[in-house]
């Protein structure tokens, strides 16, 4: 019985984890990078959103000073967040560790030297010398006479060192998030398929080296929609709402609305507003709402943490080709064609999850598909993902069915008519069904094989 109800209640879930429209409302591209300025080159920009992924900062910093002297508050929440970062790594710690001295004068000599101080206790290969090993690593930039090693570091400069040092330890340790992935290729093309979750949490972060790689060399990138495209949210606004005096109790039975009514004053949210929402627009906020400060991050922070929205930016940092598998029009337009009834369907199901929330409830689906995401166990995610996927309905043929088949042609096309190297992310899910990407890349003769 419990299995029932959770497949009936997982639908709204699987659409905000694996289809990039249900996440539109809760982010805004803009507010996701460092403020631009002449003076920030695009490397130092992306290793800027890079720490942002690992959670040892919060990006308010960006408007609180961050080219000026950063202070003792800020220091220590920084180093105190790193190294509880290198700590969930396990690391064996090295027994002939001893800590250098540091004044805590917050100089980037003195930073460097209490950065150095996290990751020597480990064993790892870092030598003896602060100063040397953050040099050979280039974590600390600049020429040997213009470190200004005595001057007091800025709130931003401060974020790099950490933020290349998190990348680094990770590196020597040989680990990072290896994700669902898999690569087809023909005598002349070489795609690399990658399965994503549209809602993230700095544990992903940051990703195998290899995972990394493979995307670097990448000609472009390909998504299922390129949120970054502000015409798309504009879109979804225009569909997302009534326009002809209609609200949602004119389209809704009694019942629903009473529940509606109930999960507004739990959530303290104007019915006002609400009414105004078609159900599949609703359906899909009050899942993203109903996951909030399960994992300590509100939803607009854990959607910035989606891996979709890590590629796109790092598309558009190395000014890398974004190609639309389907576009956030297609999308919306899939969500606005479905039927009364599945579009109520859908609302009802989120809405008796919330008012009588299970034992295994969202916030463990997903901890259990980040998990084996991060391990790069597709089995388990498979696994995971399959036991909630529920039945045929009209909603989950929306989500998957003719969509896998036509994402498929297009990937075949690239194999088919393009040469050199391409990477796709999708929502996990289009490669783990009967009838998914995969299944019909293979029909077709391509050979998919695991990325590891």
């Amino acid at each position: 019985m419990m299995k029932k109800i959770l497949k009936r209640t997982s639908a709204a879930l699987l659409g905000a984890s694996l289809m990039l429209t249900t996440v539109v409302p809760v982010i805004h591209a803009k507010e996701q990078s460092p403020p631009l300025s002449p003076s920030i080159s695009n490397q130092v920009i992306e290793t800027l959103v890079e720490g942002e992924k690992y959670g040892i900062y919060p990006t308010t910093w960006y408007s609180e000073g961050f080219h000026k002297e950063i202070s003792v508050d800020k220091v220590n929440e920084l180093l105190a967040l790193t190294e509880k970062k290198v700590a969930s790594l396990g690391l064996v710690e090295n027994k002939k560790y001893k800590p250098l001295n540091v004044k805590n004068d917050n100089t980037r000599g003195d930073i460097v030297k209490r950065l150095y101080n996290i990751v020597a206790r480990y064993d790892l290969p870092v030598g003896t010398d602060a100063v040397k090993f953050m040099k050979d690593h280039n974590i600390l930039q600049g020429y040997s006479n213009e470190l200004h090693l005595e001057q007091k570091a800025t709130t931003q400069q401060a974020v790099l060192l950490a933020s290349r040092l998190i990348k680094i330890t990770y590196e020597l340790a040989e680990q990072g998030a290896k994700g669902v992935a898999w690569v087809v290729e023909d005598e002349d093309t070489t795609v690399y398929l990658l399965g994503s979750i549209h809602l993230g949490t700095p544990d992903l972060y940051p990703f195998d080296q290899k995972l990394v790689k493979a995307f670097d060399k990448a000609d472009a990138l390909l998504v299922e929609a390129n949120i970054l495209d502000t015409k798309g949210l504009d879109y979804y606004a225009k569909k997302a709402m009534y326009s002809d005096g209609t609200t949602l109790k004119d389209a809704v039975a009694p019942e629903t609305y009473a529940k509606l009514e109930k999960v507004a004053k739990l959530y303290n949210l104007p019915m006002e507003q609400l009414t105004l929402q078609k159900p599949w627009t609703l359906s899909s906020t009050l899942a993203m709402l109903s996951t909030d400060n399960s994992f300590g991050m509100t939803p607009q922070e854990m959607a910035k943490h989606g891996i979709d929205m890590y590629f796109l930016l790092n598309a558009d940092l190395q000014k890398k080709p974004v190609i639309e598998l389907e576009g956030m029009k297609a999308q919306v337009d899939m969500f606005d064609a479905l039927s009364p009834e599945a579009q109520e369907q859908s609302l009802v199901a989120v809405l008796d999850s919330i008012i009588n929330p299970s034992e295994e409830n969202q916030s463990n689906i997903l901890q259990e598909w980040f998990t084996s995401w991060k391990q790069g166990n597709v089995e388990e995610f498979a696994k995971s993902f399959q036991s909630m996927e529920g039945g045929s309905s009209e909603y989950n043929e929306m989500l998957f069915g003719v969509r896998d088949e036509q994402m498929a042609k297009k990937i075949m096309n690239v194999l088919e008519e393009k040469k050199g190297t391409y990477f796709v992310v999708v929502g996990s899910g289009h490669f783990l069904g009967e009838k998914s990407i995969r299944h019909h890349l293979e029909k077709n003769g391509y050979k998919v094989k695991p990325f590891y």
